[in-house]
């Protein structure tokens, strides 16, 4: 990991609200987590060990309504007390003095993150099955909490969730991308006139996923993180956008949660989504259109993440990226998600 540069970090400020805020003086060292493709996540050290983890948005300017501290913030400490394992909140600061903007730390969960092929296939295959559904029994857990219960009731509006993510999206994709791809435009149309009818509202995580979870050596869901896209909405949403990370047979180079679940021991995809129906009793009918709305976002949100690495906003790696897989991961997304709405 690398250690936070002094415009990432002022340690300092931080380490004395870190310490006014928690049970544990500094001093403290920051290193960035790699691998996150839109908030920058820090691990928070102390002679060796890993105390805290802080988030912030990443460098440079921001687009409209991105990278909220205060809502994930928000979100997991409201669900501290649900069925949804979430990571406990230490604070929430928005004085711009003390780092330059806002940011939030929250206690270390031990665990393990599979963000690529070699941590998967250091498992066993039964302990990859047991990931597969302890992510559909923490998606489940997570709509069939109570909004109003855990005052989240506000968060968001409750109707209207495809209309608004399509023109929040259209929005990003325009103040975001690097070139012209008339067939983003085409299929947020497509999306737009062939909505199926909207199942009951529930919190919508917004960026479910295999990469986005902290499991245990057995393969349980120990933490749910990265709550940046979460609203109130279409449940239907989360299931697609899961699926559109997890392994498909027709994408010709899967890298991350999509390489990694291609090992055996993970379930398919129809499987995931058979899991999640029985549990929820509501019908598959429509998966394919979710799946495509979750493909054509996840184009969106690639072209916003390959924008900010061409601009130096992600801050210094240690790992290799490769910008041209990225850009090119855009187009590709976009064609399957034309393609599982019938459009070719």
């Amino acid at each position: 990991m690398v250690e936070a540069s002094s415009d990432v970090i002022n340690a300092e400020r931080v380490t004395s609200w870190i310490s006014q805020q928690a049970d544990v003086e500094g001093p403290f060292s920051y290193h960035l987590i790699a691998g996150g493709r839109s908030n920058m996540t820090f691990t928070v050290e102390q002679d060796g060990q890993t105390l805290f983890v802080l988030r912030r948005p990443p460098m440079g300017t921001l687009l409209p309504s991105a990278h909220d501290m205060a809502r994930e913030h928000r979100l997991m400490d409201a669900l501290r007390d649900s069925d949804v394992p979430v990571p406990e909140m230490i604070g929430l600061c928005q004085d711009e003095t003390v780092n330059g903007r806002d940011f939030y730390v929250m206690r270390f969960v031990d665990g393990i993150v599979v963000r690529d092929i070699e941590i998967a296939s250091a498992m066993s295959i039964s302990v990859r099955r047991t990931m597969s559904e302890s992510l559909i029994e923490n998606l489940v857990a997570l709509h069939r909490v109570n909004i109003d219960d855990v005052g989240l009731g506000d968060l968001a509006k409750r109707s209207g969730y495809i209309e608004r993510q399509v023109k929040r999206w259209t929005g990003q994709w325009e103040n975001s991308r690097t070139r012209d791809l008339p067939i983003v435009d085409a299929v947020a149309s497509a999306l737009l006139a062939r909505m199926p009818e909207p199942n009951p509202t529930t919190i919508a995580h917004g960026d479910y996923r295999l990469s986005n979870c902290m499991v245990n050596s057995q393969g349980l869901v120990t933490a749910v993180l990265d709550w940046e896209l979460c609203t109130l909405g279409e449940p239907m949403a989360d299931l697609g956008g899961l699926l559109g990370y997890w392994y498909d047979p027709q994408e010709t180079e899967p890298t991350g949660d999509s390489e990694s679940t291609g090992l055996p021991g993970f379930l398919s995809q129809d499987e995931m989504a058979a899991l999640y129906a029985e549990a929820m009793g509501v019908d598959m009918g429509s998966i394919n259109y979710y799946r495509a709305f979750a493909q054509w976002r996840l184009a969106c949100i690639a072209e916003g993440v390959y924008a900010r690495y061409l601009g130096g906003q992600q801050g210094q790696q240690d790992e290799e990226i490769d910008l041209e897989r990225m850009k090119n991961s855009v187009t590709e997304r976009a064609e399957r998600a034309a393609q599982l709405l019938n459009m070719n």
